[in-house]
């Protein structure tokens, strides 16, 4: 890996102690401000309010009080309001993204394309879907109606702070809910400059109300919130559990979409060397802080050191920097208790006996200041280490070798998340059949690329519940039968 330096950076630091509820800027009641750290330093760059209870509740109030009327608008309405905050996030593409460089460590250039270019495309996506979908059906004697759920408390995660919001609050929106969104303290800035993009499209008041603060206070709060009617959240298996068991109490309907240790399989006839670097390039995009990371390159035991050759090569090439840098192609973890939980991981493969071929704990040469790791491939890895079966988060690839492909089915349904894969394979057809038998929600073949309409979400421990096109929509919409 080749490192770059740091550019120069102005002080646009700023302190953000108000909530936007019930479409005013509403000072903070609480008083305690959040550290927002800056991943390529590790210097604190902006502050954020801890939202109190009493701001909780005012946020829910107000998009309780918003409900009947946003409920009652048409489709044109809420798609018009949807369209202009799509064309406001694109007239801020270059602040959006470098505010996520920033906070994420995401190299500017996918920050661009990713970060901000993908919610754009959701909007579209669900717009689409909500000027086709049938609100209302006759099934035999009974008029079925479909209406929005309710009030929304969307909680969102750092690794994507602007696509992960988007992917909550336009679905909702569009469906005719009201929305209280409590972003993630760690990356929080783009989720008050889509409450302004909000404001200047006029979207009405209340519709959408933003907080910020910790899960443990602010977002166990909100999950509690009596009149909350439904609960959307991403992050990981462990406080999608709790938010699970908080929800119980009052039965509120949770969507989930949660971690993976996702796998990329290479049956023995693909192409090798395609399918390699593709596993590289896609595990350790955005630093590996993507649920949806291929982190296990699974390939035949007789194929281990091909790949593995493919892969050192491919990591190489990979510009490690400032994420503000154009030329940075892996820039830093989030923070610093994701740099200690990575580099713990990487202690860990090397202590279980997987074998380092590139990368290791250190930080990468020429940048010890800031939550820099470098590219780490390890090999020889066995199904049952930690580093093979628990989510990482950060640019760390383990290479399985397997005896044939029932044992590589077996391995790569062998953990207990089931978000993602990808199958590579000359004959298509036989991709697909072994695609089917994945437990996975998403499942790329032969490097399919993502579809921002196509059902996204998860099995067993990586959550329930679809985002994106119309089955994004209908996660906010109940179905109501009237018997005629």
């Amino acid at each position: 890996m080749s490192a770059v330096t740091h550019p120069s950076r102005s002080d646009d630091g700023r302190v953000q102690d108000r909530f936007y509820i019930g479409g005013e800027w509403s000072k903070a009641t609480s008083g305690t401000r959040i550290n927002v750290h800056e991943a390529a330093t590790g210097e604190v760059f902006a502050e954020v309010a801890e939202a109190s209870e009493q701001d909780i509740d005012s946020a829910v109030q107000a998009a309780a009080e918003a409900l009947p009327r946003w409920s009652a608008t048409g489709v044109d309405e809420r798609a018009g309001y949807l369209e202009a905050i799509s064309k406001g996030i694109s007239e801020r593409t270059e602040e959006l993204a470098r505010s996520i460089a920033r906070e994420v460590g995401s190299p500017i250039r996918m920050a661009r394309a990713i970060q901000v270019g993908n919610p754009i495309g959701i909007i579209a996506g669900t717009n689409a879907a909500l000027r086709e979908f049938q609100f209302q059906e006759n099934i035999g004697n009974d008029l079925v109606v479909h209406q929005a759920a309710g009030v929304v408390a969307a909680i969102t995660p750092w690794n994507y702070p602007l696509q992960q919001v988007v992917a909550k609050v336009a679905p909702a929106l569009a469906a005719g809910c009201t929305v209280v969104l409590k972003a993630s303290e760690i990356a929080p800035l783009t989720a008050f400059m889509l409450a302004e993009i909000a404001a200047d499209a006029g979207l009405p008041a209340g519709v959408l109300n933003v907080i910020t603060g910790t899960g443990a206070t602010a977002g166990e709060g909100l999950v509690l919130h009596p009149l909350v009617d439904q609960i959307s959240f991403t992050g990981s298996t462990r406080a999608g559990r709790r938010i699970s068991q908080l929800a119980a109490e009052s039965v509120t309907p949770v969507t989930l979409e949660l971690g993976g240790k996702s796998a990329s399989v290479l049956l023995p006839d693909a192409d090798l060397e395609k399918a390699a670097k593709f596993a590289v390039y896609n595990a350790f995009s955005n630093a590996g802080q993507t649920c949806t990371a291929l982190t296990r390159l699974l390939v035949s035991a007789a194929d281990q050191e091909r790949a593995v050759a493919v892969a050192v090569e491919t990591a190489q090439k990979l510009t490690v920097g400032d994420p503000l840098d154009e030329s940075t192609r892996l820039g830093p973890l989030a923070s610093e208790t994701q740099l200690e939980r990575v580099r713990g991981y990487i202690r860990q493969g090397i202590a279980e006996g997987a074998r380092l071929v590139i990368g290791g704990a250190d930080p990468p040469p020429g940048l010890e200041q800031g939550y820099f790791v470098q590219a780490t491939v390890f090999a020889d890895v066995r199904p049952e280490m930690r580093i093979a079966q628990e989510e990482i988060f950060g640019p760390v690839l383990s290479v399985i070798p397997y005896r044939d492909e029932p044992d590589a089915l077996e391995i790569a349904n062998g953990t207990p998340y089931g978000l993602a894969g990808a199958v590579w394979s000359q004959d298509q057809d036989h991709a697909i059949d072994f695609a089917r038998r994945l437990e996975a929600g998403t499942v790329e073949v032969n490097g399919g690329a993502f579809n921002l309409v196509a059902p996204f979400g998860g099995v067993k421990q990586s959550g329930h519940g679809r985002e994106f096109g119309k089955y994004g929509l209908e996660e906010f919409l109940v179905p109501k039968s009237i018997q005629l």
